[in-house]
């Protein structure tokens, strides 16, 4: 019987993958805007060493500022993470610490493995940066995305019930309803409110998530 891949060895080969790309951005592609929110590239390197770079009594002290909210508190130190390292100072942290064993409170290793997954497509799709992903990494992702601990800062479960996601190139299917159809990395974008995939899923379930996440 072959035994379960290590995520932890998984989330550091995604890690140093994504400083092999980061490290080669120019300081106009580092101020690209991402497709997560109002975030640019740049911004989007810092949240992926946040927890690297900012001690636990910060992120309290923050969030306690920012009315106890954790995203609001996240979105701030992102920005000043990375407003205070450059492009390669950013992927530096990333390669050195690859093997940070971080967890959010509540996930295990699905979650910073889904979120570095998640982060990387944020800024390689607007640079036009393309990247073949390990069947596994994505299927375990998605079917974290499927599940009910992806209700905690990840997937909107309004915006994706009654919704069949299946993907097109590798196993897995979820949920019951009209089927929304695409590449295992689409739906890893989609389940997350990316709208820039919305044009590349297919089935009856495609236009009423469109319709939601619009």
């Amino acid at each position: 019987m072959t035994p379960a891949p290590d995520l932890f060895a998984e989330i550091a080969d995604e890690r140093l993958a994504f400083a092999d790309m980061f490290e080669t951005l120019t300081d106009e592609q580092l101020a690209t805007r991402s497709l997560c929110g109002g975030w640019m590239v740049k911004e989007v390197g810092g949240h992926l060493i946040l927890a690297m770079a900012t001690s636990l009594p910060k992120l309290i002290l923050t969030m306690i500022a920012k009315g106890g909210s954790f995203d609001r508190a996240n979105d701030t130190l992102s920005r000043q993470v990375a407003g205070a390292r450059t492009g390669t100072e950013i992927a530096a942290t990333l390669r050195e610490r690859a093997s940070f064993r971080f967890t959010p409170p509540g996930h295990g290793p699905t979650a910073p493995l889904t979120d570095l997954l998640i982060h990387g497509q944020d800024v390689r799709r607007p640079l036009g940066i393309t990247r073949e992903f390990s069947e596994f990494r994505l299927r375990t992702a998605l079917e974290f995305l499927s599940g009910p601990k992806a209700k905690l800062g990840f997937v909107s479960p309004k915006k994706v019930a009654g919704l069949r996601f299946v993907a097109t190139d590798l196993d897995f299917a979820a949920g019951d309803g009209p089927e929304v159809r695409g590449t295992g990395e689409a739906l890893l974008l989609a389940y997350t409110g990316r709208a820039a995939v919305l044009p590349e899923l297919t089935g009856d379930g495609a236009a009423i998530l469109a319709g939601r996440w619009r």
